[in-house]
């Protein structure tokens, strides 16, 4: 396979990641400001996936319909949910023989959906959790069309390994950014909405409460977040998956090459 090509596979596959990553974030804390009793901040959404300067994030933080606006619509915004849906479109149709023609279908309609009027006014007017669970359905038909579609070949290892790549770090910024927000030696419950959010947005709140019982503490979090190796957006899991897409290059690969990333991973 040519690295042109493998490049544009890899970086499809982290665009998409990266979109539903972000959806699910500004899902969560969307709810989340309408749970707060003081005036709500996006600033920690702001700081983490867009590229504002200190000055233009405190011009918005607290105003949801423009931050809504930004994240998620934004055409002039490159951090915005649906720059990263037109991009992931552009690199689809650049590679459409590496591709099944049903993948790309579902990024075209995808890409379709995204544009149409009424999503943009129901987020900015309507119900933002409505809307934004609308494009986390097309993101979700778009993974199981790639499951079930492509073969299993060098472009789906590279897809692979460039998808689970952006979710560990998906998931590490969303540490990053909830961390501060709770102690690690502390047992106070107040903590336990902050622990929710965190695993909302991971999409890890129902396995959570199968496997603790629903007894929130930040070190059952963080070993289910960190370590758990049946949960999907946990890093170890994460990490796992892409040494295991990896290694699967070994025998297409310059061996000094392979053993460099090899390392690295």
């Amino acid at each position: 396979m040519l690295s042109r090509v493998a490049d544009t596979i890899y970086w499809l596959a982290r665009y998409m990641e990266r979109t539903n990553g972000i959806l699910q974030a500004i899902r969560t804390n969307y709810i989340a400001s309408q749970d707060e009793v003081k005036e709500f901040s996006w600033k920690p959404i702001l700081v983490t996936y867009s590229s504002l300067k200190p000055d233009e994030i405190d011009d918005i933080e607290k105003d949801t319909a423009r931050v809504l606006k930004y994240m998620i619509v934004d055409r002039a915004n490159p951090s915005s949910a649906y720059s990263y849906i037109v991009q992931s479109r552009e690199n689809a149709r650049s590679i459409q023989d590496n591709i099944t023609k049903e993948v790309w279908q579902c990024l075209n309609d995808y890409y379709h959906f995204f544009r149409d009027a009424e999503i943009e006014k129901e987020i900015l007017h309507g119900d933002p959790v409505s809307a934004i669970d609308s494009l986390l359905k097309q993101g979700l038909i778009y993974t199981g069309m790639v499951d079930i579609t492509m073969t299993r070949d060098e472009g789906f290892t590279y897809m692979n390994i460039g998808k689970f790549l952006e979710r560990a770090l998906q998931t590490t910024d969303m540490l990053k950014m909830k961390m501060g927000e709770f102690s690690l030696d502390s047992k106070n419950m107040v903590e336990a909405p902050t622990m929710r959010y965190l695993l909302y947005s991971l999409f890890g709140y129902e396995l959570y409460i199968k496997t603790y019982k629903g007894n929130f503490s930040s070190d059952n979090v963080l070993q289910l977040v960190v370590f758990n190796s049946h949960f999907p957006h946990s890093i170890l899991y994460c990490l796992e998956r892409i040494y295991k897409y990896f290694e699967r290059l070994n025998a297409e690969s310059v061996q000094e090459n392979y053993d460099q990333l090899d390392f690295l991973i």
